[in-house]
């Protein structure tokens, strides 16, 4: 790691004694350069923690959602009309590749990758206790996968870069094939998952975050018989399951339950900011927000109804509209967003984060969840022609969201599961159950920033009819193109 602190009397020496080229090879004096970093046990858990920093909310550069969600079919820019324009060329695919959102994500998640690089480079050669090194490199090396799982799926072939930066030469990589980077990615997360504990602290990788994140990588190689095999090892650690109440996967102080493998702690009021800034992009302007992400009606009238009116109860623990109360008891005013509706499950409530540190919350981002291994090995069983067996975990996500009315006693008719709410599926027909399948991982996983994910691996039809409403073509924009300003300093890309 380079400090980018520098002394002007060693570059005035410098530049006086050497060539303006020698001296721009010249490597900055400070604090710290990775010839005196590096060296102790203590050195390794700091650049750890300088990793696990780059997957937080804390800087907007992380603008996951944008890609997830705005993307999607699930929500639209929102926001004021004039607001961060480059958001909506996004969402309308008739971006330019010098979009500041495109450059933001690709240059924050390759700073996690280059991060991770280097510590498990510098790493074997650190004196400190054997038991802890092997975990610090399977986290590293768990973190690398997750960034580059993001950027596979958003870019499509990118640089595969497993070595930090040593030389000029290694600065240039050409992409890779969007096959060889899942290979990569595998292979990464098997490794990971031996060295990674079962039970870990509030915040760290644990052995089942590696298997989840290995599970989906599989599912979306279409490998179903590894996705089920890496879904049968999650079961058999025995630590995870479904939060009773779908809601408490998204309430401060709840995020690290039986139901999270992986989730991204959040730190408020501490300098330099660790807080979630979600929380004051998606609230309403009412409360000093910016109400981004705003959901689209075609997201919400994806919810089922009974017959007598009564919708699924994810719909108002996920997003707020007219005729609910807001976080704070409030009434919900749909005029608070440009579609009538406001993400919820990344906001906190006033007494929890109080307007004026608004982008300073505390709140998790839940990367993934039991209910999401539950509905990878639905989809990896029916795929494999198994259906009848992919409904017993399609249903048990259906059951628990059901079952919030004999839990929520915020709920109008708490006590008794309305009729006909979210019924168990059964029919058994193969092309039925994957509907229903992906309407579950919709509804389930909504506004956790998987949608547009999801709808590319689904295929050109699918992703076409989502998105007609914009410029989408999936032989045009199947990937995004990488930006602008890495083509013009990486020389090995064509």
């Amino acid at each position: 790691m380079r400090s980018t602190k520098a002394f002007f009397p060693v570059l005035l020496l410098s530049l006086l004694a050497l060539g303006c080229e020698d001296f721009l090879q010249e490597d900055l004096q400070g604090t710290y350069s990775n010839s005196t970093f590096y060296q102790t046990g203590d050195h390794a858990e700091l650049a750890l923690t300088g990793v696990y920093n780059v997957t937080s909310f804390a800087s907007t550069n992380n603008n996951l959602w944008v890609f997830g969600d705005v993307a999607s079919d699930d929500a639209v820019k929102g926001g004021n009309p004039g607001d961060q324009l480059s958001i909506q060329f996004i969402d309308n695919f008739d971006y330019l590749p010098s979009n500041p959102y495109l450059e933001n994500i690709w240059v924050h998640y390759y700073e996690g990758i280059t991060r991770a690089n280097y510590l498990l480079y510098n790493l074997p050669e650190i004196d400190m206790e054997e038991e802890r090194k092997v975990e610090i490199t399977a986290e590293a090396t768990f973190l690398r996968s997750y960034f580059y799982f993001h950027l596979v799926n958003i870019f499509g072939e990118v640089p595969l870069k497993l070595i930090p930066p040593l030389t000029p030469a290694e600065i240039h990589v050409p992409v890779s094939d969007v096959d060889v980077i899942y290979e990569q990615m595998t292979s990464d997360l098997i490794t990971a998952s031996q060295g990674l504990p079962v039970q870990g602290t509030a915040g760290r990788v644990t052995k089942g975050a590696a298997l989840g994140l290995l599970a989906k990588v599989r599912l979306f190689q279409n490998d179903y018989e590894g996705a089920l095999d890496a879904v049968s090892s999650i079961e058999q650690l025995g630590n995870y399951s479904l939060e009773p109440l779908y809601r408490a996967n998204f309430t401060f102080g709840n995020q690290n339950n039986n139901e999270a493998l992986f989730a991204i702690e959040h730190l408020t009021g501490t300098s330099p900011k660790l807080g979630n800034s979600l929380n004051q992009w998606f609230a309403p302007q009412v409360y000093n927000g910016y109400y981004f992400n705003s959901p689209r009606q075609d997201f919400v009238d994806e919810f089922e109804i009974t017959g007598d009116g009564i919708i699924d109860p994810r719909l108002d623990y996920t997003l707020g509209r007219e005729g609910s109360l807001w976080l704070n008891g409030e009434p919900f005013e749909p005029q608070w967003s440009p579609t009538g509706y406001v993400s919820k499950k990344h906001i906190q409530p006033l007494s929890e984060i109080p307007r004026g540190i608004k982008g300073d919350g505390g709140l998790s981002y839940v990367f993934m969840r039991y209910a999401e291994v539950l509905l990878i090995k639905a989809e990896a069983l029916n795929e494999l022609g198994r259906s009848v067996e992919a409904l017993q975990p399609l249903n048990e996500v259906r059951k628990r969201a059901r079952e919030s009315y004999l839990i929520d006693t915020d709920l109008n008719g708490f006590g008794t599961i309305p009729e006909g709410l979210l019924p168990d599926v059964t029919n058994a027909s193969q092309g039925d159950v994957r509907e229903a399948i992906r309407h579950e991982r919709r509804v389930e996983l909504g506004l956790e920033f998987h949608r547009y994910y999801d709808l590319m691996r689904y295929g050109a039809t699918v992703a076409e009819n989502a998105l007609s409403d914009t410029q989408f073509s999936y032989a045009e924009h199947r990937y995004f193109l990488i930006p602008l300003a890495e083509r013009d300093i990486n020389n090995a890309i064509e």
